[in-house]
């Protein structure tokens, strides 16, 4: 099972698209035509990231700790 990892999830008007970034793994995002698409991209990449750094014998972070607003 991966870890979960905070997403941060944001309109671009620059990219005229959603974006979803994980601030815990280093230039890990994706974008996406809405919200869950960026989400679901994301998720994608996180798991090509984790392979990555494990594959390469990079360090994995533990994923931080986020409250929600209320």
């Amino acid at each position: 099972m991966l870890p979960v990892y905070p997403i941060n999830v944001f309109w671009s008007a620059e990219d005229e698209a959603w974006v979803a970034d994980v601030p815990d793994l280093t230039y890990c995002s994706a974008l996406g035509d809405t919200p869950h698409d960026a989400v679901a991209e994301v998720e994608a990449a996180i798991a090509a990231w984790l392979e990555a750094a494990t594959s390469s014998g990079r360090s994995i972070p533990q994923p931080s700790t986020r409250m929600a607003r209320a």
